[in-house]
């Protein structure tokens, strides 16, 4: 929908993280687009501010900041380039609802911006499902029209026309009842939720310390002017090898631990529909090194324990 909405066409490019999902991606590719990659920060996996205005051409719409494990982008800088170039900005806030840029909620920042409600996310419609979110008027009644399979049925409804008709493209953005219902349950407890998952990040965190502090691992980094949601926890091996061995250890002991994006612009489609803007310099090398520990709402203390064991085993702390 917000691709839709920026009227994005054949030949515009829009600047992202190769380090991302691929509906990031898919979302303007499918209206046209060649997506520019460039490198992300290997502090926070983000997309790297510094390295966005180089990536801009004549072609360029839109920049699409990834606010990667619920900790945000350094959007202030982002939203400067943006403007100074006449861009969008369309924030992936898939996996932030409930964090802080600066006292400021991702996805409220940037012109657009998308939350997911995934099985996977913190708070889910059970399946499939997401949230656009408008932060400019001029948006607001086009995309009603577009998430109503580009009819102005809602205009209707609300008895400001005596039909509705085909008045633009659009395609069947609306959940069903149910999924609406599971989720409404779920953000009643929004706040519990992200309360009890940053318990868990934060007893990982204090646990796997004394495993940062000899040099063994990397842990995640969150900024001072940030705070984040306990969407996942992750921490870094040396590199692939080391993971690789670590997954397979963390398995024996019953853990299921896993890896995360395999960047887009190594991928088949990647190669077809994108390019890489300057040196991937950390893109590549730090995914190919994070590993993601079990983390849900209300996973148990005895779990949680066993997670740990089985990981500082592995390092034989």
């Amino acid at each position: 929908m917000a691709a839709l909405l920026i009227d994005i066409h054949p030949g515009d490019e829009v600047i992202m993280p190769s380090f991302t999902f691929v509906s990031t991606a898919n979302a303007f590719v499918l209206r046209g687009a060649r997506i520019v990659f460039v490198d992300i920060r290997p502090d926070t996996m983000n997309l790297d501010e510094r390295l966005v205005e180089s990536a801009i051409t004549s072609r360029t719409k839109a920049i699409v900041p990834v606010h990667y494990a619920g900790v945000a982008c350094e959007m202030d800088a982002i939203m400067e380039i943006a403007d100074r170039h006449g861009l969008f900005v369309v924030e992936d806030a898939a996996q932030a609802m409930m964090s802080t840029y600066k006292k400021r909620i991702p996805g409220t920042i940037g012109h657009l911006a998308a939350y997911s409600f995934h099985e996977t996310k913190n708070v889910t419609s059970a399946g499939e499902g997401g949230l656009l979110i408008i932060n400019q008027e001029r948006f607001v009644e086009r995309a009603e029209i577009i998430r109503e399979k580009g009819t102005n049925r809602s205009q209707f409804f609300r008895g400001m026309v005596d039909k509705y008709s085909w008045v633009d493209v659009g395609s069947s953005y609306l959940p069903s009842e149910i999924q609406a219902a599971y989720l409404w349950g779920q953000l009643e407890m929004a706040e519990e939720i992200t309360r009890n998952r940053i318990e868990t990040w934060n007893e990982y965190y204090a646990a796997l310390s004394e495993l940062s502090v000899a040099g063994r691992i990397e842990l995640p980094v969150v900024p001072p002017n940030c705070s984040h949601n306990g969407h996942m926890f992750y921490f870094k091996t040396r590199d692939l090898d080391e993971r690789s061995a670590l997954l397979a250890h963390l398995d024996s002991q019953g853990v299921y631990a896993v890896f995360h994006y395999v960047p887009l612009h190594s991928a088949h489609a990647g190669k077809l529909f994108s390019r890489f803007h300057g040196e991937d310099k950390f893109t590549t090398r730090e995914s190919e090194r994070l590993i993601r520990l079990p983390l849900y709402h209300g996973i148990s203390k005895q779990d949680r324990q066993r997670v740990l064991a089985g990981a500082k085993s592995f390092y034989g702390f």
